[in-house]
């Protein structure tokens, strides 16, 4: 697994929203897929700070999503330490 997958599904794992979202319905594993627009229709309803790390999940697994990092100051101090984490993994620092 390539650090794309693996900083997506660090976020998916360890956000309590996200990992709602952990199905085959969302992200099929096996196939390598994930259902972007599926994702992106049923956070419509999230608040600004779960659809930022949603934003963020998809950017770390693929550049053409884009996040505005800006947004993190929506974030609680938990989802702030996961993104930094997850940044560590896909970028290898």
């Amino acid at each position: 697994m390539d650090r794309h997958w693996k900083s997506l599904l660090f976020l998916f794992q360890n956000n309590w929203k996200l990992n709602t979202c952990l199905t085959t319905k969302y992200i099929d594993l096996n196939k390598r897929i994930v259902h972007i627009r599926k994702l992106r229709e049923v956070s419509k309803p999230w608040s600004e700070s779960e659809k930022f790390m949603l934003d963020l999940a998809l950017h770390l697994f693929n550049e053409r999503n884009k996040v505005n990092l800006s947004d993190m100051d929506h974030l609680d101090s938990q989802n702030s330490k996961l993104v930094i984490q997850a940044l560590h993994i896909r970028f290898n620092l």
